[in-house]
């Protein structure tokens, strides 16, 4: 098998920015911006993670301290951010990140667990947000989503994540009323849904590009199309449970339409494990969207055993050294 994407980016710190694959490429987080050093593993205060997160200033955040951060509340990200969480082992429980009306942030290597309360997900999406990378990052266990983006946010790429221990993983586009919510464009690469039960992800109204992934062990489904939903599966890695349907359309009628729609989905050299059924539908494949003429070439192999060795090992957080270059 050949390099994963960005292989080179570790060897300095903000060699990172820009080098998202995919609809999110632009997101260049705290490129600008000095480094800020989370030192206390506090909710709130001096040296802690949503003092930074609260100055307007562009920042580049890396952590002194290993621990975790107990949040009482939604943690809400300014624009121009890159939290990075390389060097350290950082967990953030009780609440998640909030990315509201920002853009260019960047989340890499940290860890997401036990989110507790009504419409809390660990990172929240929305609304109007755009040119955002969530990277080698691990989630589980929240009351509502994993990661949400909705409400018109925009030009995102998650990669290298992994899922675990949730229920409803990743909901991309509000609900069917929300029809702004067409210009909505995520890529989801090389990641690990490891018995995720479904949403992996639901789509409504917008463009998702999933390739390289691993998705094992579903309870429902593994992907769904909702409302005018286009979804591109290449090359990913469908292992199934008990459960056998990989693809599902979940017809709904879009608030300025008549006619009652759920999407296209088109696979593309995915493949096939353990009994999985397609659940495919040819009509309108062919409306599904190229992403070549949305962006560059990006890192893509054959989907084969040896990939799904890899995506086991090197996805959501990783014990990887911080550059001394901050």
């Amino acid at each position: 098998m050949g390099a994963l994407p960005y292989a080179h980016v570790d060897t300095s710190l903000r060699a990172l920015a820009g080098q998202a694959e995919g609809f999110g490429r632009f997101a260049i987080g705290g490129l600008h911006g000095p480094a800020y050093y989370v030192t206390s593993l506090a909710d709130d205060g001096p040296g802690s993670l949503r003092e930074a997160c609260r100055i307007r200033e562009p920042l580049w955040i890396v952590f002194e301290v290993s621990g975790t951060i107990h949040l009482s509340s939604y943690l809400r990200v300014s624009s121009y951010k890159t939290i990075d969480g390389r060097g350290q082992r950082i967990k953030l429980t009780g609440k998640g990140l909030q990315l509201k009306e920002c853009e260019h942030v960047i989340v890499c290597n940290l860890e997401f667990e036990g989110g507790r309360g009504h419409d809390v997900d660990g990172i929240q999406i929305k609304p109007k947000s755009r040119h955002i990378w969530i990277d080698r990052c691990s989630l589980q266990d929240y009351d509502d989503g994993l990661i949400d983006i909705t409400r018109e946010s925009t030009d995102i790429t998650v990669s290298r994540c992994r899922f675990a221990n949730h229920d409803k993983t990743m909901l991309i586009g509000a609900d069917k009323s929300h029809v702004t919510d067409r210009c909505i464009r995520v890529t989801i690469h090389h990641c690990f849904f490891d018995g995720t039960r479904q949403r992996q992800p639901r789509l409504r109204f917008g463009k998702v590009h999933l390739y390289n992934n691993y998705t094992r062990n579903w309870s429902i489904y593994a992907v769904s199309a909702s409302v005018e939903a286009q979804i591109l599966s290449q090359c990913n890695i469908y292992e199934a449970g008990q459960k056998k349907l990989v693809f599902r359309y979940m017809p709904e009628k879009a608030a300025d339409r008549e006619q009652v729609k759920a999407g296209w989905i088109r696979s593309e050299g995915d493949m096939f494990l353990n009994g999985t059924q397609l659940g495919l539908l040819d009509a309108g494949a062919q409306s599904v969207f190229d992403p070549s003429e949305h962006y560059p070439p990006w890192t893509v192999e054959p989907a084969s055993l040896a990939l799904k060795e890899v995506l086991q090992l090197c996805t959501g957080w990783q014990a990887i050294p911080r550059s001394n270059d901050c």
